[in-house]
């Protein structure tokens, strides 16, 4: 019972992510259809602007979260960007890096590459260690640019200016535009990164995701872990073998790294009966395996329930907005 009910919350959350990115790909769509609709003259929106576009925002994001911070409102122009960047920051506070493992479309993208690397060669490869801590501190260097650029550069002035130009209210269509329209030198790029992960677990969160650093940052002081008991350890390594972060899961008494995912793959290949289990310290009695999930989704749930019951989800942008915009979008560069 005890493996079968392990096994099933991978199954769980293989199901969570493909169905999260299926969303996210409606979602794409949606807005590519309202785009054309202003872009074809159209009078009236062929379908009605999905908000949930805005979570491929996350630097405008940062930037409403310290414009929330210093004035106490949360701009109105694209506030899903705010709410889901909040919500995802929620998820790693409390349940680890989950977004990353359960809901992320680059992470599923990311986790089902290397699978299918693993298919095609036989097996994954692993940088060596001295280089692997060199590439892994480029996306925490890449956060610290963006927080020092942001967070602590930006003037009130300054955040209040960006927020109310004319490129943050057409963010999200250059953003649409970058997928549909991309260079030569962005699809070299994007090929040589999915190579890559063919070959490496998760290579591009691994290394260069500075989004991901961010939630690994907050989730250090997250309350659910993955605890091992070492008495009940045989030290198999079966933990540390499976992991997608190349932790050392068979060492740790809780796994603390903010590379850690919450995945719970390593759980899920535990052949001993409650050595390894994803659990606050609080609570010493093993929960039940679906407890962790339940606390992801619900979480991310919650807080952009929040957001659209607060009013603060759909942008004030007016469809006649967008039709006076859209014209100069390949103009406007800041």
């Amino acid at each position: 019972m005890i493996e079968r009910s392990t096994k099933s919350v991978q199954t769980l959350r293989i199901a969570v992510q493909w169905l999260f990115l299926f969303w996210v790909v409606g979602i794409g769509i949606r807005f590519g259809m309202f785009v054309n609709s202003v872009e074809s003259g159209a009078t009236t929106a062929l379908v009605r602007r999905p908000p949930g576009v805005e979570g491929f925002l996350p630097i405008g994001a940062l930037t409403s979260l310290k414009y929330w911070l210093v004035s106490g409102k949360i701009h109105p122009v694209h506030p899903a960007a705010l709410v889901i960047f909040l919500a995802i920051l929620l998820m790693s506070l409390l349940a680890k890096k989950s977004f990353c493992s359960w809901l992320c479309p680059v992470g599923t993208l990311s986790e089902g590459a290397f699978k299918l690397g693993h298919r095609l060669f036989g097996k994954n490869y692993r940088v060596w260690y001295g280089f692997d801590v060199f590439l892994r501190a480029i996306k925490y260097l890449l956060l610290l640019l963006f927080v020092k650029f942001i967070l602590l550069d930006m003037s009130a002035a300054a955040l209040a200016k960006f927020l109310d130009a004319p490129y943050w209210a057409v963010s999200d269509i250059k953003m649409l535009h970058f997928f549909t329209n991309m260079s030569m030198t962005t699809t070299v790029v994007l090929a040589i990164l999915t190579s890559l992960s063919l070959f490496y677990k998760m290579f591009w969160c691994r290394y260069l995701c500075p989004y991901g650093a961010l939630l690994g940052v907050v989730s250090i002081i997250s309350p659910f872990k993955i605890r091992r008991d070492p008495t009940g350890c045989t030290g198999c390594q079966r933990c540390s073998a499976v992991c997608p972060s190349n932790l050392n899961v068979h060492t740790s008494s809780a796994v603390s790294s903010p590379e850690c995912t919450g995945c719970l793959t390593c759980v899920t290949c535990c052949p001993e009966q409650n050595v390894l289990a994803m659990r606050p310290a609080f609570w010493i009695k093993p929960l039940p395996v679906w407890v962790f999930p339940v606390v992801v989704v619900s979480v991310f749930m919650a807080a952009i329930g929040t957001g659209m019951a607060s009013g603060h989800w759909q942008s004030s942008l007016r469809y006649a907005d967008y039709q006076r915009l859209i014209p100069f979008v390949q103009s406007l560069s800041h």
